[in-house]
């Protein structure tokens, strides 16, 4: 299993030769691999069982590094780019040829984001070389927030984990880009829209895709627990599968039920608080799917603040 440390000099060493690392970030933890090294993007797809369709979003220590690699930024996302980095935003920019189309899946622009973690931006620092990182669980399985959660799922796949602590935001990075001048969110993430759009005005959100997408983070199905997982009204949830083989539990957004063990639920935020739901969100799934329940009754948030994405995955992860 991977050795778990704060060892940023190690963790340069290890990615430089073509290891992978798992790297925290405010939003998840990210199975990093040099950008650069086509041989090292292999194994992250290979590490994660991840489909070569789907697109990787590769990290970088400041906005001066972004013009390594891409052709331009336009001017709508230069300002977000300075409103909102170091944090959750991915730019989705027309790539140079420096990066391989292995991260892109052939296509012409490529997701780059300045993580907001101190390790993780220190260690950045030290490489010349961008990282290239998804979230550091299988593909399709709910996105890791701690060091733990690494280990648990990939931790014979990787040659170390930097361990950052918990992860602050726990909703992957929102997904902003352009096309014939107007601003698109191809994923829905830890910046809201409302956000956004304070800074660059209307936007357009785009759906998922349920395969090939545009950008990363976008295929229909994702984030699942193995579990069975149904959204709807809870109350006429826990009615309709009251005398379901196994039993089922519970994820909510701030309400708790009498009737139902403690350990089968999880309200994401007691005070109703979206920030502290979204940070929550990811490790509340992977509790409720360790339990001996067969199902997972789950219901929406409103569609405000960080309400929109925490719904996004929750339908991704019920689309299954």
């Amino acid at each position: 299993m991977a050795e778990i440390g704060k060892d940023i000099e190690k963790s340069a060493a290890l990615l430089a030769s073509g290891e992978l690392v798992a790297i925290p970030t405010e939003t998840v933890y990210g199975l990093a691999g040099n950008a650069l090294d086509e041989k090292a993007v292999v194994q992250i797809f290979k590490s994660k069982n991840r489909p070569r369709f789907d697109p990787l979003i590769v990290h970088v220590a400041g906005i001066d590094q972004v013009y390594n690699y891409v052709e331009s930024i336009p001017e709508e996302l230069k300002a977000l780019a300075e409103a909102f980095w170091p944090g959750p935003l991915t730019l989705l920019l027309t790539k140079k040829s420096i990066i391989p189309d292995l991260v892109t899946s052939g296509l012409g622009k490529v997701g780059v984001r300045v993580p907001n973690h101190a390790l993780t931006l220190s260690l950045l620092e030290r490489l010349d070389f961008p990282l290239a990182a998804p979230s550091a669980n299988p593909f399709g399985y709910i996105s890791p927030t701690s060091a733990s959660h690494v280990q648990d799922h990939l931790g014979d796949k990787l040659a170390y984990i930097l361990d950052g602590g918990h992860c602050e935001v726990g909703l992957e990075s929102t997904i902003v880009g352009m096309e014939e001048g107007q601003v698109i969110i191809y994923r829905l993430g830890g910046i809201s829209v409302s956000a956004i759009e304070e800074i660059v005005g209307k936007v357009l959100i785009l759906p998922q895709s349920s395969s090939n997408p545009q950008s990363p983070g976008m295929l229909k199905s994702h984030y699942a627990p193995r579990k069975r997982m149904i959204l709807g009204d809870l109350d006429e949830l826990m009615q309709q599968h009251q005398s379901e083989k196994g039993g089922f539990a519970i994820l909510s957004f701030k309400r708790s039920f009498s009737d139902v063990p403690a350990s089968n639920q999880v309200a994401l935020s007691s005070s109703g608080d979206f920030d502290e739901a979204a940070r929550n969100l990811f490790s509340a799934m992977r509790r409720l799917d360790e339990t001996d329940t067969s199902l997972i009754l789950a219901e929406e948030l409103p569609e405000i603040h960080l309400g929109k994405a925490i719904n996004d995955r929750l339908r991704r992860a019920a689309a299954k």
